[in-house]
């Protein structure tokens, strides 16, 4: 699991009063509030509908009753994990979360005290699925921490299974402790020894006080109506300043997401004069550009438009699928489409406001709020909302009655290209209810590329398709299942690379190529050949080969699919063009020697009929410029 990073201040709280959730320590009420302890960033939201309906459901299929009453405002918080994972919190109060594990292609809902009394306090547990009871000598030891032991149940559902998650009730029913059970119901039955429960908490029985429902959004945006008021007029400020003093042409950058729509609002409100742009990428949900149109003729305003159709299909037997690794995607569905945009349509540059915002991620926490755009030389961007949480941006459109994206309130927390690798898998299995078209589309591909890599279908089911190296969590969920995660070299005669480079639109900063060979490489053999040492300091770990060459980094992996990363886009492609030669020059060796007379150093060597480059290599590229296998291959 990863480790929770705080990107800006934990503001949620919550109105006791009016039961409403508050961004601040004071309600529009005038009462003070309590402040709700979520895991960091904190960028809580609200629940849709939908939301709430998937909600219950699981907890109607684990426990046979929902989680969460009617007529209650629920807000979600993404928090850390393999996939998706959002904790909940009604009534003032993180109840549990719920999410989506790769092991199992399933999702879980993990409750917490609170929830597990508000699923069986006052219910016949007989009609209840997966719990546990314990006699009353085994209590006070599985408060204090200690995990459930067989001959400590009383009864149990006999219908539990190995790794169902399970609430542990006392005699009276009420819930002590919530874990995952080690064994089925019908071996806890048998009181034998061994455990029967990993507890994931525990604390004493108490009773559980539910609040009346009834609360609305419209009572929660008037409950934080001074707190967004000051927001409002922060970001008004900021907007106006920066046109004055940058003096350009005024842009909103608007992808139908929510962020961007706040910023088209805010921009509405304080200034006159601004065009809208959108670059379709290809890969855009057909809702997402219906509701470009929506807004442009909300907003009135001029809206420029360029798309690359289907740029990504026609790019990808190149480069192999995109990955967090290997977003090759952005490049050429992305960035050509949004400098030509802009080129296009200001002959002098152009201002942006783009809804960029601290709480989306590290890299975004640390960019600059006004900055000039690194691949792009006459556009400044400008972000407006960069202090705001998901919940100030979703009370404001609530407020204001913008027109945003339906496919919120249809589960999906995000907008953006719907293959995008840094989307939650739990998303893309959503494809199939909602977009069932594309969902084949992509799966069809993907079927094929891991039949001609030597994958599996579980390497596309389980997600494995978005690293190009998986962390060590992932991995040891495929390991666990046998599922082959390495692409299988083919040893193709020709190879053809293919290379794509510029600014890293999806991360802050920095300069980076992406290419593909079109086919996997074997990297036992490269590592023996140490001809990569050519292009900079090598090293070696499963499924990649890092070089270093002074600031500028490169890898290599299994699929065949390099990257480099520069400050300057003429270093990053200087150094994948050494990389890519170097890879031709080992896979395609006879070990003529001319190039060891030409080393400075007299580090190469002929072995077994190949040319071996040793220590002391100081990757001048004398042996690249006079290889044979360079210049005439």
């Amino acid at each position: 699991m990863s480790k929770p990073v705080y990107l800006g201040e934990m503001l949620l709280h919550w109105c006791k009063s009016c039961n409403v959730p508050v961004l601040g320590k004071k309600c529009g009420c005038g009462a003070k509030t309590k402040k709700v302890t979520v895991t960091p960033p904190g960028d809580i939201r609200p629940a849709f509908e939908h939301d709430i309906e998937h909600i219950n459901s699981i907890s109607i299929k684990q426990f046979n009753v929902p989680l969460i009453s009617q007529d209650h405002l629920v807000v979600l918080n993404k928090a850390p994990y393999d996939d998706r994972m959002d904790e909940i919190i009604v009534d003032g109060e993180v109840v549990a979360s719920i999410r989506f594990e790769i092991d199992g292609l399933r999702w879980v809902l993990l409750t917490r005290a609170g929830g597990a009394r508000r699923i069986f306090g006052d219910k016949d547990k007989t009609k209840m699925r997966n719990w546990v009871e314990i006699d009353n000598d085994a209590i006070k030891f599985i408060v204090k921490g200690a995990n459930v032991l067989a001959p400590g149940i009383s009864d149990a559902d006999p219908d539990i299974q190995e790794g169902d998650e399970v609430v542990v009730l006392t005699p009276e029913g009420e819930a002590v402790a919530a874990g995952r059970a080690r064994m089925d119901g019908a071996t806890m039955l048998k009181r034998e020894r061994g455990m029967a429960v990993k507890c994931r908490w525990s604390e004493a029985a108490c009773d559980v006080e539910v609040p009346a429902g009834g609360q609305t959004w419209d009572d929660a945006v008037t409950a934080n109506s001074d707190i967004l008021d000051g927001f409002i007029e922060r970001s008004h400020k900021f907007i106006k300043n920066v046109a004055e003093t940058t003096n350009r042409p005024v842009t909103v950058s608007y992808s139908g997401g929510k962020d961007s729509l706040a910023t088209l609002q805010l921009v509405s409100e304080c200034m006159d004069d601004y065009e809208l742009m959108f670059a379709d990428t290809g890969l855009e949900f057909p809702e997402t550009v219906e509701n470009v149109e929506v807004a442009a003729k909300r907003y009135g305003h001029p809206l420029h438009t360029i798309s690359v159709g289907d740029a990504f299909w026609e790019s990808v037997d190149d480069f192999g699928p995109p990955s967090v690794e290997v977003r090759w995607c952005c490049k050429v569905c992305k960035l050509g489409p949004i400098t030509q945009l802009i080129e296009d349509n200001y002959d002098n540059g152009c201002l942006t406001y783009i809804g960029q915002r601290k709480y989306e991620s590290s890299a975004r926490a640390k960019s600059e709020r006004v900055w000039k755009n690194p691949w792009v030389g006459n556009q400044v961007g400008a972000a407006p909302i960069q202090d705001w949480t998901a919940l100030h941006v979703w009370l404001y459109l609530f407020r204001t009655g913008a027109p945003y994206n339906p496919l919120y309130e249809q589960g999906f927390d995000r907008i953006g290209c719907w293959l995008c690798p840094s989307s939650s898998l739990s998303d893309i299995v959503r494809l199939k209810e909602t977009h069932p078209e594309m969902e084949k589309r992509l799966t069809d591909y993907l079927y094929g590329y891991a039949e001609r890599m030597g994958l599996s279908k579980e390497w596309v089911g389980h997600g494995f398709w978005r690293w190009q190296t998986l962390p060590s969590h992932i991995a040891t969920i495929a390991e666990r299942k046998g599922i082959n995660t390495v692409p299988k070299s083919e040893g193709k005669d020709v190879l053809i690379f293919t290379m794509t480079s510029g600014y890293q639109p999806c991360k802050a900063g920095g300069m980076s190529a992406e290419g593909g060979f079109g086919t996997a490489l074997d990297l036992v053999h490269l590592e023996d050949s140490q001809m990569l040492r050519a292009a900079g300091d090598v090293s070696y770990m499963a499924g990649v080969i890092s070089i270093l060459n002074g600031e500028d980094r490169a890898q290599v992996f299994a699929s065949g699919n390099v990257t480099a990363r520069s400050d300057t886009e003429k270093s990053a492609r200087r150094l994948m063009h050494r990389v890519e030669l170097s890879i031709r020059r080992a896979l395609k060796c006879h070990g003529c020697g001319v190039c060891v007379g030409n080393c400075p150093n007299d580090v190469i060597v002929i072995e077994d009929g190949v040319a071996v480059i040793g220590d002391g290599c100081v990757h001048c590229g004398k042996c690249i410029e006079v290889c044979p296998v360079v210049k005439f291959g």
